[in-house]
């Protein structure tokens, strides 16, 4: 055992990270993975020694090595899954709490010592990767209308992926839904949690703790009727529970003035307020945009044909570019005004490994700009990680920069450095604009290249399902294909922010989607683009 202690020490020792939302990217998941398996190994060492004291233990350690056994048949596949994202999480969060309580119980300091030096130099998921990963299912849920049930068998759009979620899963789903103040996924995830438990013949959880919170959540939501009937069902089990006793007196009362409030019916019930079928946002979309933003998530709204029957595909050599004349560029129309346009294979598999390779050790929490204060910040509604690279610093870094100046014939000499992303679970990036609107503070004026007239950008995976690139507006879905980059112009020749383009990147449902942008601004853009004195109509401007 000291021997086991020993070697990884001299192989973590030099591996020391730095613990920042693993959840907002899907890289960092094969990591979490890979300590997985270390505390998979050092708990079968425990255990060896300690055989006959821990038999609660190796209950933990089956459930470890059966889901890391299935994982490591195809890694990528299993870190891609949100489901499984989600319970590898939960796994080291919710569930190795108790795994460290019981080490401690034994005083088993060599093993405790261990551990403890793991998560200094290990990925260890935080309660807030815990928490990310539930958000993200749910935010999976409403985006793609995914039943709760057919969820928790691990099927996503009728596609099986994964093995199914036990009754405490879909509690802690729902305890993390509660601890948000989202009730309405409380409600949708307690009661599969309770309908689950009936069915386990190893009970994961207590139905009293579900009942306590189904009951409240049901109450929250306005179905007082309800949440008195299974605090009655709460009581039947715990007479004595203290707070069920003091919360069915809490909801008699309020069903009391509700009574009292409202009319009886022709069928002699109470007009009481029912629970909501739809969960309540707290963002900045309008209804209407986010109704529609998640119809060309779904794939359910396409082009207008009106629109699509005008456009082309065809070969651009650049003005018969010499080296263009024998390999021209497939291009793909795919919106007029504003000019959208798809290029197929324009970034190659060796450029695309070599710029995931360089971005790894570099990414961070992707940030938005707050336009009131000009500050960098994070946000809910941009769940991803990215990094900076410089031309100067590969060959294929230079080569795919080149290739955007002969792809839109604009210089790249003013564009920011490329930026790779990789989304985490259930990745995405809400409606917003490029570009830097009139009333935005300080927006892009530590480069001094004035704003951000056009982008261009590439996908360097296919995704399973979702992750399209959606413009509301226009009705509008690009769906991921590795190796393609979409190009469009942000503002219009007047230098005015074009608001047709506010576009979206709809959740990850099941895949790994890594793109990366180059964002081209206006200096240098005078001859190559120059400026129209006529301005657009002013609906158009923004």
């Amino acid at each position: 055992m000291r021997l086991f202690a020993i070697r990884f020490a001299v192989i973590l020792f030099c591996q020391k990270v730095v613990l920042s939302e693993l959840y907002t990217a899907l890289v960092d998941l094969k990591e979490v993975l890979y300590t997985e398996g270390v505390l998979i190994k050092t708990l079968e060492t425990y255990i060896h020694a300690e055989t006959t004291k821990l038999k609660l233990l190796q209950r933990y350690v089956d459930l470890y090595k059966s889901q890391h056994q299935l994982a490591s048949e195809d890694v990528d596949t299993y870190v891609a899954n949100p489901i499984n994202a989600y319970l590898l999480i939960k796994r080291l969060t919710a569930d190795w709490r108790q795994v460290e309580s019981l080490l401690h119980m034994n005083l088993v300091q060599e093993t405790v010592a261990n551990i403890s030096a793991y998560k200094e130099y290990l990925k260890f998921p935080t309660d807030e990767d815990l928490n990310g990963a539930a958000v993200a299912l749910t935010r999976l849920q409403d985006t793609y209308k995914l039943d709760t049930s057919s969820l928790a068998r691990g099927e996503l759009n009728g596609v099986k992926y994964s093995s199914e979620l036990s009754a405490t899963d879909c509690f802690e789903l729902g305890r993390q839904s509660y601890n948000n103040g989202d009730f309405y996924h409380t409600q949708l995830w307690m009661t599969e949690a309770d309908s689950r438990l009936g069915r386990e013949k190893n009970e994961t959880i207590d139905k009293s703790e579900i009942l306590e919170y189904l009951a409240f959540s049901t109450f929250k939501l306005g179905d007082v009727p309800l949440a008195l009937d299974l605090t009655n069902k709460l009581l039947e089990i715990y007479p004595n529970h203290p707070r069920a006793v003091n919360n069915k007196n809490y909801y008699e009362s309020a069903l009391a003035k509700t009574q009292g409030a409202h009319k009886k019916g022709d069928d002699n019930a109470y007009d009481v307020p029912i629970v909501s079928d739809m969960p309540v946002y707290s963002d900045s979309l309008d209804p209407p945009e986010r109704t529609l933003y998640e119809q060309l998530c779904r794939g359910e709204v396409k082009t207008p044909v009106e629109i699509t029957s005008k456009l082309k595909c065809y070969y651009y050599n650049k003005n018969r570019d010499p080296f263009l004349l024998l390999a021209p560029f497939k291009v793909e129309e795919a919106y007029k005004d504003p000019d959208i346009f798809i290029f197929h294979d324009v970034m190659y598999d060796e450029e695309i490994e070599t710029i995931k390779n360089m971005a790894r050790p570099r990414f961070k929490r992707a940030t938005v700009q707050n336009y009131k204060t000009g500050e960098l910040e994070t946000a809910q509604y941009r769940i991803s990680k990215s990094a900076w690279l410089k031309e100067i610093e590969h060959k294929h870094v230079a080569n795919v920069c080149k290739r955007v100046v002969d792809m839109t014939g604009l210089t790249v000499e003013t564009a920011e450095e490329l930026q790779v992303v990789n989304y985490g679970i259930g990745g995405h990036y809400e409606p917003h604009f490029d570009f830097a609107r009139r009333d935005e503070v300080n927006a892009f004026k530590s480069l001094g290249t004035g704003n951000r007239i056009a982008t261009v950008l590439f996908y360097m995976s296919d995704v399973a399902q979702g992750g399209a690139t959606v413009f509301p507006h226009l009705k509008l879905a690009l769906w991921p294909k590795k190796g393609t980059a979409a190009f469009w112009y942000n503002l219009h020749s007047s230098g005015d922010g074009h608001i047709l383009t506010r576009h979206a990147a709809c959740p990850v449902l099941a895949g790994s989607k890594w793109v990366s942008n180059k964002w081209i601004h206006e200096m240098g853009q005078e001859f190559r683009r120059p400026c129209d004195l006529q301005p657009p109509p002013p609906e158009l401007t923004i």
